[in-house]
């Protein structure tokens, strides 16, 4: 896929998210795909994606959800994009609180579908946004800390000496 072919799925992307079209937005990926979400967690192959999707992220974004993504490249089966999102919370702790949202996505593909979707943003932020408890943003932010430093990617980073990645390529 080169990166205008990107762009195009990323439109399939995205909408099929903002719908709340879960079995559209899983036919993004392989049957054995895993979108790593940094509040709903990982969920693997398109049943349970088209779940998380449906009945966990649009019920509490609720209908006004918006995703868009920016600047896409794509090299190989590698691709990035930037996006920007909002919603009006319909958590009933936090119901109509809005919250904008910038992240980086990262996709790993194979054959034209998402093989492992994973993406950095800020959810210190959109928890302030929505009204959080200081006491509770920290205790989820120390856990977000932990499960960063437990990721294989990271315990590898931390074992290598400074400017090993440089030596490698």
């Amino acid at each position: 896929m080169d990166t205008r072919d990107f762009a195009a799925f990323l439109e399939k992307f995205s909408s099929a998210a903002e719908a709340g079209d879960g079995d559209a937005f899983a036919a993004c990926f392989t049957e054995d795909g895993i979108y790593h979400d940094y509040v709903y967690g990982d969920h693997q192959g398109r049943a349970e994606i088209s779940h998380m999707m449906s009945h966990q992220f649009h019920r509490d974004a609720g209908e006004d959800y918006r995703w868009e993504m920016f600047d896409p490249m794509c090299e190989g089966n590698l691709a990035y994009a930037w996006s920007l999102s909002t919603f009006t919370s319909t958590v009933p702790e936090f119901a109509g609180q809005r919250v904008v949202i910038d992240g980086m996505s990262k996709f790993i593909l194979e054959d034209g579908l998402i093989k492992d979707y994973r993406e950095s943003v800020n959810g210190g932020v959109a928890m302030a946004q929505l009204g959080v408890h200081p006491e509770r943003l920290a205790k989820v932010c120390t856990k977000w800390g932990r499960l960063l430093e437990a990721q294989p990617e990271t315990v590898e980073f931390l074992a290598q000496e400074k400017g090993a990645w440089l030596k490698s390529t």
